[in-house]
């Protein structure tokens, strides 16, 4: 089971430098399989490297930071 604050926190540390490029993004929830579900805000939503941010920025930080984090899914 994760930790739906601790995500939320590190998502805290990651809003800044989603916020600097024009972006951001709103933690959705957490499944029993460990995938977090999370919302791409800004100039995040429509950006050709959305996919990259996702991956190998905030579910990398998810995965290192929060126990139980397998993936995180971008939802519209």
């Amino acid at each position: 089971m994760v930790d739906k604050s601790q995500v939320e926190n590190v998502l805290n540390e990651i809003r800044p430098a989603l916020q600097a490029d024009g972006g951001n993004v709103e933690f959705i929830d957490a499944n029993d399989e460990g995938v977090v579900l999370v919302r791409l805000q800004g100039a995040c939503s429509g950006c050709p490297s959305a996919s990259i941010t996702l991956k190998m920025g905030i579910e990398r930080t998810l995965r290192e930071k929060v126990p139980g984090v397998t993936a995180v899914e971008a939802i519209m």
